[in-house]
C-alpha cells in the first residue's frame, strides 16, 4: 500500500490587491471622460490629454501619447471620418460609444447589485413568473408549474392520512405565489437651451452622462422596457442613444411645451401600460411655437401665456396616466414656484437638485415607479 500524501489543501486569504492597469488602460479611462466633455471631438480630447500629461506625467518615454493614439486606432476606438466641411478628421467608433455609456453607468449606478431578472415587479400579486416566497391554495387556472409539490404532498398527508394509501386531491394543492411583472416606457427630456452652460457651470455634460447611464441600464438590465430620449430648445426632437456623446447646447430658448408634446406623442404609441416622463431642466420655459410657425419668446420672468401652456400639457399628461418627474437644476424661488404648480397639475413629482446626485435620484425614481402599476 502506498503511503498517503500528507500534503494539505485549502484556501489562503490575503488583502485584495487591485490589478495593475497598463498605461494604455489608464489613458483610455481618462480619454473616455474627456470625449464626453468635448462632445465627441477627438482632437480636442487628445489636446486636453496632452495638457494633463504635461502636468501629471501620465506617459513615459517608452509609451508616449503618439503610442496611445496609434493604439486607439489599432484597437478600434477611433477612426478617420469625413467631416461636414469635406475635410477628413478623427472620430470615435461605435465601440467607444458603448464604452462611454458603460463608464457612465459605472460612475452613476456603480453600487447597483446585479440582478438575474430583466424586469421589475409590481406590488400586485397574481399570474406572473417571479416567486415571492409565499404560498396559497390552488385556484382554477393556476399553472401546474407553480404547484409546490412539497407543500401539496404534506397537505395530502395531513388531510387524508397514509393508512389507506396516498391520495392527492385538488383541495390539497398549494401553489407558489408570484408577482406580476411590469414593463415601463420612459421618455427622458433634456434641456439644451443656452442656459445649460451659463454662469461658468457645465450642466449639459452631467445630463448627458445620466442619459447614457439610463440607456445602458435599461438596455442591459431591463431589456423589455423602452427608453426614448429627446432634447428641447426652441423646438424638440428625438435623438438616438448613439447621438448622446455628441450632444451639446445651442443658442436656444426653452420650449418646454414642445418637449412635452413630443414626449406624449412617443408614449401614445407604446403598448405598455406603465409610462413616465423624466425632465431635466435648469431654466424657466421661455418659448412657444405659434400655429403660423413663428416663435414667441420671452426670457424676462415667467411669461403667463407660456406658463399656462405648460400647465395645460401637464394636465393632459395626467389624463393619459403619464406622470412627469421634473429634475430642476436651479434654486431660484420663483422657478421653484412654477415647478411646484406644474407638478400639482400633473400630480407628478419634482426634485430641486444640483448636479452631484442627479444620476442616483433619477435611478431611484425609475426603480420606484417600476414597482407600482399605473392604471391605463
Amino acid at each position: 500500500m502506498n503511503k498517503r500524501d500528507s500534503t494539505y489543501t485549502g484556501f489562503v486569504f490575503k488583502k485584495y490587491e487591485t490589478p495593475e492597469l497598463s498605461i494604455f488602460d489608464k489613458l483610455l479611462d481618462i480619454f473616455k471622460e474627456l470625449i464626453t466633455h468635448t462632445s465627441g471631438d477627438v482632437d480636442e480630447a487628445l489636446n486636453w490629454l496632452a495638457q494633463l500629461d504635461k502636468t501629471y506625467e501620465l506617459t513615459t518615454p517608452e509609451y508616449t501619447l503618439e503610442d496611445f493614439k496609434h493604439d486607439l486606432f489599432d484597437r478600434g476606438f477611433i477612426q478617420e471620418r469625413v467631416q461636414p466641411d469635406g475635410n477628413s478628421g478623427m472620430g470615435i467608433t461605435a465601440k467607444t460609444e458603448r464604452a462611454i455609456r458603460q463608464r457612465a453607468l459605472n460612475q452613476i449606478f456603480g453600487k447597483l447589485k446585479k440582478s438575474a431578472s430583466g424586469n421589475h415587479s409590481t406590488k400586485k400579486m397574481g399570474v406572473g413568473d417571479e416567486s415571492t416566497g409565499e404560498t396559497r391554495a390552488y385556484q382554477f387556472g393556476d399553472g401546474l408549474d407553480n404547484v409546490s409539490m412539497t407543500e401539496s404532498i404534506k397537505n395530502a398527508q395531513i388531510n387524508n392520512g397514509i393508512s389507506d394509501g396516498f391520495q392527492l386531491h385538488e383541495e390539497d394543492l398549494i401553489v407558489n405565489e408570484t408577482s406580476h411583472k411590469s414593463q415601463m416606457s420612459t421618455v427622458l427630456m433634456i434641456d439644451i437651451s443656452h442656459s445649460m452652460i451659463l454662469y461658468g457651470e457645465d450642466r449639459i455634460t452631467p445630463a448627458k452622462k445620466v442619459a447614457m447611464a439610463l440607456a445602458e441600464l435599461i438596455t442591459t438590465r431591463y431589456p423589455k422596457d423602452t427608453l426614448d430620449i429627446l432634447v428641447f430648445g426652441n423646438d424638440a426632437w428625438r435623438i438616438s442613444i448613439q447621438d448622446l456623446p455628441y450632444l451639446n447646447v445651442g443658442p436656444y430658448h426653452t420650449n418646454t411645451v414642445a418637449g412635452l408634446e413630443l414626449a406624449m406623442d412617443l408614449l401614445r404609441r407604446k403598448k405598455n401600460t406603465n409610462k413616465q416622463i423624466f425632465m431635466i431642466t435648469d431654466g424657466k420655459p421661455s418659448c412657444l411655437r405659434l400655429p403660423d410657425g413663428r416663435y414667441y419668446k420671452n426670457s424676462n420672468g415667467l411669461d403667463q401665456h407660456i406658463v399656462n401652456k405648460c400647465y395645460d400639457k401637464a394636465s393632459q399628461a395626467r389624463k393619459l396616466h403619464i406622470p412627469i418627474t421634473t429634475f430642476m437644476i436651479a434654486q431660484d424661488p420663483y422657478l421653484m414656484q412654477f415647478v411646484k404648480a406644474f407638478t400639482q397639475a400633473n400630480q407628478g413629482k419634482a426634485f430641486y437638485t444640483g448636479l452631484q446626485r442627479l444620476g442616483e435620484m433619477i435611478f431611484e425614481d425609475y426603480e420606484q415607479n417600476r414597482k407600482k402599476r399605473i392604471r391605463g
